[in-house]
């Protein structure tokens, strides 16, 4: 297969690029030059969303048909312009140093090395026990589906204005929706943890048939579950605006809440691919700046 590579000057930086021909998602034809051009071209958008943030990388070398691997540790051989940040691993493998997607030429970069997908954190590389929001992924178990989804954030969102919050949904991407609540005021990860648990709990409690709060995936059939345990120091969340590795180019995307109840009212899941996410963020710009914004305090624990 050939390697040609390109040179390509973007942002002040040249850096060349391989294989822009390969095709990536094998049944639409989206190719590896389409990935660049995609991230290029979300940019602006995505970019606050990945500041300060360390990043894991997921690659799929052959494509979203071939084999895939996380990568935490930034490549040694990255450009001298890549800004990293070494975390602590509880691991054995010591320190992590992470990749930092500051800029586009950064993001291009990480792009040509087929990192279709982006994994960050919760917290920011200068503050890293300090979360900046709480995460609710919603996983449906089969046969629920998204629209299950949809249902569980409508009532998450009930729950979080009785208690003076705001939240904002974007779907995966893949099968699920993820509600965030943007906090960016002081807080820990043993706070919004033992949050989004005990709203969890709560949630399940008022609606058995529908939502779980247990990880054991035998008992997750027909059920959404609510997965609390995402707002750890060491678990990543796919990014918003990140491509996910679907049979299409599916991305993560904000949506309102008006497009999660029209879904659930005429039975239309919620799924978008990459020129649909650019045509909607030229028209709306960016829906989930606020999470990055926007600031909240939880409530006090005696008062939930």
């Amino acid at each position: 297969m050939s390697r040609r590579t390109s040179d390509l000057e973007i942002g002040g930086r040249r850096l060349s690029v391989s294989n822009l021909e390969k095709v990536m998602y094998p049944q639409t034809g989206f190719t590896k030059s389409d990935v660049i051009e995609y991230y290029i071209e979300i940019a602006y958008v995505l970019l606050p969303h990945l500041k300060d943030r360390p990043l894991t990388l997921k690659r799929y070398p052959d494509g979203v048909e071939g084999f895939f691997f996380y990568e935490k540790q930034c490549p040694a051989h990255r450009p001298e312009w890549v800004r990293t940040q070494r975390v602590e691993s509880q691991n054995e493998e010591g320190e992590v140093n992470y990749c930092l997607a500051a800029d586009v030429p950064t993001l291009v970069w990480v792009a040509n090395l087929a990192s279709l997908e982006l994994h960050t954190f919760l917290h920011r590389a200068r503050a890293l026990t300090r979360p900046t929001a709480v995460a609710f992924d919603l996983d449906p178990g089969p046969p629920s589906d998204i629209l299950d989804c949809c249902r569980v954030a409508l009532w998450l969102r009930e729950a979080l204005a009785g208690l003076g919050l705001e939240g904002y949904p974007k779907t995966s991407g893949s099968k699920g929706l993820q509600v965030y609540i943007p906090l960016n005021t002081p807080t820990t990860y043993g706070r919004t943890k033992e949050f989004a648990h005990s709203v969890a709990q709560f949630l399940e409690s008022a609606h058995p048939d529908l939502v779980i709060t247990r990880m054991e995936k035998a008992r997750r059939r027909g059920k959404v579950f609510i997965d609390w345990s995402q707002n750890d120091d060491h678990k990543t969340t796919v990014c918003v605006y990140s491509l996910r590795a679907r049979p299409a180019p599916t991305v993560s995307t904000p949506v309102t809440w008006k497009e999660v109840e029209s879904a659930v009212r005429r039975k239309k899941p919620l799924s978008f691919t990459a020129d649909q996410v650019l045509k909607r963020v030229a028209a709306n710009g960016d829906l989930f700046a606020p999470v990055v914004l926007q600031k909240q305090k939880l409530p006090n624990p005696k008062k939930r």
